[in-house]
């Protein structure tokens, strides 16, 4: 289940960032309670200017266990963000969360395609992304998105969900968003 990000939500999101398995993962990585309460009231407001996209996962019980962003959006494009606390590691949330968050995407807000960028070293997300059968590695059909997000040294490589592929396999109706 996703909703908006709200301030309250940032103590014990902080809490599961922090850990070691998690941590070097996240795309805004805090140092500080403080810094994510600024960082949330950041992407809140870009949320407001249509730059950003941000949403909460919320387990079963309601209680916050990470977050999934839409970033860097241009003409109905942008690349996805998911982290996941630890101890909810292995229970599907990555996998619904997503479905969740491209439906909306797709059929809300007209985004066409999403990347997502994973480090090579990042094994866990790979394994779960690419379990998912709307999602497909990019280096072929983008390369030049592939040479910009690895200026440096190869260190991510690409995937990407088009709004037709998504629709096509049937898991859109995982949509469940709390206001």
């Amino acid at each position: 289940m996703l909703k908006k990000r709200e301030l309250h939500e940032c103590q014990s999101l902080y809490s599961l960032m922090m850990d070691p398995a998690v941590f070097p993962y996240v795309r805004y990585a805090c140092q500080s309670q403080e810094e994510m309460m600024f960082l949330t009231r950041q992407l809140i407001a870009e949320e407001e200017q249509g730059t950003v996209i941000s949403r909460t996962i919320l387990n079963e019980t309601g209680t916050a266990i990470g977050t999934i962003d839409l970033y860097h959006i241009v003409k109905h494009t942008g690349f996805l963000a998911t982290w996941i606390g630890a101890p909810y590691f292995g229970n599907g949330y990555s996998q619904r969360a997503k479905s969740a968050f491209l439906t909306e995407l797709f059929l809300e807000h007209g985004m066409q395609t999403v990347f997502m960028k994973i480090r090579k070293q990042n094994v866990r997300s790979r394994k779960a992304v690419e379990k998912l059968p709307f999602v497909s590695l990019a280096h072929d059909l983008y390369p030049e998105i592939v040479r910009n997000i690895n200026m440096e040294q190869p260190i991510f490589d690409l995937y990407h969900v088009d709004r037709d592929s998504f629709l096509a396999s049937g898991l859109e109706p995982q949509h469940m968003m709390v206001t």
